[in-house]
């Protein structure tokens, strides 16, 4: 049975009336998480699991009609069941089970399997079709464990400190800021922040996540206060007037890309660190095994290279173009007339 339609505004449910981040204008979406190229701004009506409604209200304006549930809260729509199920990606990630009759769909949104301690454990729901993000589907992405990551960059920051230097990291406003927050919260006396990071830690800890107080980045804060602390900046910082409030610095970069030699040259960073909120090679197959679904559906990222290396290995599956981004995280905040990424 196929429940779910690839469509031209995205995955659409006919029997529901309802699509999953859908990249048009609808009557009612169904969110995976606030990120921009699953979250767009227009649609009459949002469901996503409670911790991104604070989130989607950020991103997307507080006049929209938006509905929180819990994980394995089910929802139906004209006989259609919906449950939301954590995916690991970032705050407030899910993915989508929708079940009619005895047929059971997953739509994955973005996801990873490893426990980041902010974003929770993702968990493997068994169904019939399986949508998977494959944007690392390629043998050569594999992670090491995050605390071995994370001493490499406190070792880096140590470095930084006894040169003299300022220590700045680059990472993506929602997901990647706070796992660099949460697990680098006490390496410096104090941590300055780009606005657009700033504002949305502030949401959060009001929301009660276990992030540090940050000072954020202002015209005004004279250089010296940067010296000998960390400071974390969005990767649309990167090569703009931003960067040269900062005296003598070295620039990190936090991104799965990095895995990959010529990366962290063509980013003019000092350092790449391998650090992604996706699922690497090994845990997007452990995924799909898990789910023991029937058939898979493979979209952005290396999506056909992953969908033939299924297929060859006895589970028939095959590449869907969405509109979803290929980045690492989260593509540049376009998509809502009240984003400001680019604000101090």
């Amino acid at each position: 049975m196929q429940i779910l339609q690839f469509t031209d505004k995205g995955i659409y449910c006919p029997a529901g009336n309802f699509f999953i981040d859908p990249w048009q204008p609808v009557e009612r979406a169904v969110i995976t998480h606030a990120h921009s190229d699953h979250a767009r701004y227009g649609s009459k009506h949002y469901l996503c699991h409670k911790d991104s409604v604070p989130l989607l209200l950020l991103r997307l304006g507080q006049d929209i009609s938006i509905q929180g549930v819990e994980f394995g809260e089910t929802i139906r729509y004209n006989g259609v069941s919906i449950s939301l199920h954590p995916a690991g990606h970032v705050i407030g990630s899910a993915q989508v089970r929708v079940q009619q009759d005895n047929e059971v769909w997953v739509v994955s949104g973005d996801y990873k399997t490893e426990n980041d301690g902010l974003s929770g454990q993702f968990e493997p729901v068994p169904c019939n079709t399986f949508i998977t993000e494959c944007t690392f589907g390629l043998p050569i992405y594999n992670w090491q464990p995050q605390n071995i990551i994370f001493n490499n960059i406190r070792q880096w920051i140590y470095n930084n400190q006894q040169a003299g230097k300022n220590s700045v990291l680059l990472g993506y406003s929602l997901g990647k800021a706070q796992r660099l927050l949460y697990h680098l919260r006490d390496t410096t006396e104090q941590i300055w922040a780009h606005g657009a990071i700033y504002i949305t830690n502030q949401l959060l800890r009001q929301q009660g996540w276990p992030l540090p107080d940050l000072q954020r980045i202002t015209p005004d804060t004279p250089a010296s206060a940067y010296k000998n602390n960390l400071v974390i900046g969005p990767p649309s910082a990167a090569d703009t007037t931003w960067m040269r409030r900062f005296n003598t610095y070295s620039l990190g970069v936090c991104s799965g890309w990095m895995q990959v030699r010529g990366h962290m040259r063509r980013r003019n960073a000092d350092a790449g660190f391998v650090l992604s909120d996706h699922a690497d090679w090994n845990g997007l197959l452990q995924a799909v095994k898990a789910t023991g679904a029937e058939q898979v559906y493979t979209t952005h990222g290396f999506s056909s290279a992953f969908a033939r290396y299924l297929t060859e290995n006895g589970i028939p599956a095959q590449e869907v173009k969405t509109a979803y981004g290929d980045m690492d995280e989260e593509p540049a905040e376009t998509t809502s007339p009240h984003n400001n990424e680019e604000g101090l």
